[in-house]
């Protein structure tokens, strides 16, 4: 597996609170980590640098060894950061009311499959065969008022309203994830980010570049610079992860 990312802090915020990582066992097994921070006062960063050391030091210590445990490892492991978060918010006023999304990949050491777990608006895409398909669903309210029928597509995409999210580690007792399972063949690519960049850089501008012959690290700066070009309106953060095994 071969794997790249990059953190930046945009145009127009005065802090990153942004965290990335990948974490691989002696055994081979890899998690990816993708967390945009919630909150002011460095309440965000402490949320999501708190998520993505807890999640990826656990991970190297207890790495679950199947596709069921895996599901039920990110399910168990994101409650505990999350009440650990909503903990620390209340003994620290000046972290009231911080938390994180997060964007969670568990690869197994033949690379065949990838496990995917998601809360809030960070987003995971798999590229396979030249094709972009986003396989995480955004736990935003603008999503929400779509599903509902109350928006369009098209409304949703300039709403006032696309920064609210319904749901991310820190905020209830309840901390909800997806986790699903896709196939994950030589030669596909997972592509993490933050909103950041899925707000500023459309789905095609995404594809053509993951299609592009160039290094990762190279994929993952060009796509930083796209969404600073557009205005950079937040933190940016992007995780490229290639399955480099022969077809």
């Amino acid at each position: 597996m071969e794997t790249a990312y990059q953190s930046d802090i945009g145009q127009q915020r005065s802090e990153n609170q942004d965290r990335v990582d990948s974490f691989t066992t002696d055994a081979g097994m890899q998690l990816d980590l993708v967390a945009d921070g919630i909150g002011g006062n460095r309440g965000g960063d402490v949320a999501a640098q708190t998520t993505v050391q807890a999640l990826g030091q656990r991970f190297l210590k207890s790495a679950p060894n199947d596709e069921a445990a895996a599901k039920q490892w990110l399910a168990d492991q994101v409650q505990q950061v999350n009440d650990q978060i909503i903990d620390e918010s209340r003994k620290n006023e000046n972290y009231q009311g911080m938390g994180t999304t997060l964007v969670a990949a568990i690869f197994f050491n033949d690379r065949q499959k990838i496990v995917i777990a998601n809360i809030g608006d960070s987003r995971g895409y798999i590229m396979h065969q030249n094709v972009l398909t986003q396989v995480t669903v955004d736990h935003s309210l603008v999503n929400e008022l779509v599903k509902n029928g109350d928006l369009t597509e098209q409304e949703a995409a300039v709403s006032p309203q696309n920064n609210i999210i319904t749901r991310a580690i820190g905020i209830s007792h309840d901390a909800q994830i997806d986790v699903n399972v896709f196939p994950f063949e030589p030669g596909d690519q997972l592509l993490m980010c933050s909103d950041g960049l899925s707000k500023t850089v459309d789905k095609q501008e995404l594809t053509q570049v993951l299609q592009s012959d160039a290094p990762l690290k190279d994929k993952c700066s060009v796509l930083v610079e796209k969404a600073n070009a557009a205005g950079g309106p937040d933190n940016i953060t992007v995780l490229i992860s290639q399955n480099d095994q022969e077809r």
